[in-house]
Parts: C-alpha cells; sequence; structure tokens
C-alpha cells in the first residue's frame, strides 16, 4: 500500500503538469496564455503554502516521537504492554517519514509547473 501511495501521488503529480503544460501550450492569444498562466500560478502558490505548512507539522510529529520515546525507555524496563507502545511509535514515525517523502515529490512538481508558467508568460 505504501508503494502504491506513491505511485498514486506521483501519478498525480504527473497528470496535472502534463495538463498544465498542453493547456499552456495550445493557447494561441498571449492573453489567455498568460491569464492561464497567472490563475496556475496562484493556485501552485496555495498548495506550495499547504505543502510547506506539512513540514511544521511533520516537524512537531517528530518532537512528539522523541518524547514518546524518552518517556518509554523507563517503563520498558518494568512491565508488559510495551510491544504496543513500541510498534506505535514506529508506526507513527513511518508515516511522518513517508507524508515528508510525498510533500518533497509535490514540491518537486510545483516547482517544475512554477517554471513551465514563468516560462509561458515569458515568451510571445
Amino acid at each position: 500500500m505504501v508503494f502504491l501511495s506513491f505511485v498514486y501521488r506521483f501519478l498525480t503529480n504527473f497528470l496535472f503538469l502534463a495538463m498544465v503544460y498542453f493547456s499552456l501550450n495550445y493557447m494561441e492569444k498571449y492573453e489567455h496564455r498568460a491569464g492561464l498562466a497567472i490563475l496556475v500560478l496562484v493556485y501552485t502558490g496555495m498548495r506550495a503554502a499547504s505543502t510547506l505548512r506539512a513540514f511544521y507539522f511533520f516537524q512537531k510529529i517528530e518532537k512528539l516521537e522523541a518524547e514518546a520515546r524518552r518517556l518509554q525507555a523507563p517503563i520498558n524496563d518494568g512491565s508488559g504492554g510495551t510491544a504496543g507502545r513500541k510498534q506505535l511509535v514506529v508506526d507513527v514515525a513511518r508515516l511522518r517519514r513517508d507524508g515528508e517523502l510525498k510533500s518533497y515529490m509535490d514540491l518537486f512538481f510545483l516547482a517544475l509547473i512554477v517554471l513551465l508558467c514563468v516560462a509561458a508568460i515569458m515568451r510571445q
């Protein structure tokens, strides 16, 4: 499932990039092409801001993971029931890492889209 989530994220980003590329290339009038490029830039800016905010969220989760591991260390010496807690911390760490990788993938495609839009605005 993890691999499929990465493939899905890649395909959706790639399809958005392809849609922007073909949309901008088939516009013949400069005014329409520039208007569409500006609208796509606004949308891309909002998505980039959301993605960057997700990094702040992942940073906070990482701090919580470290705190949970610190608090769990004395408990591990005692009674049972810690295997479930350890697995929970490991699962959260894996989900955070996967989320960060997906956010990097989003930022890469958004940067390519910004380059396409700027190129479309600059050419005549």
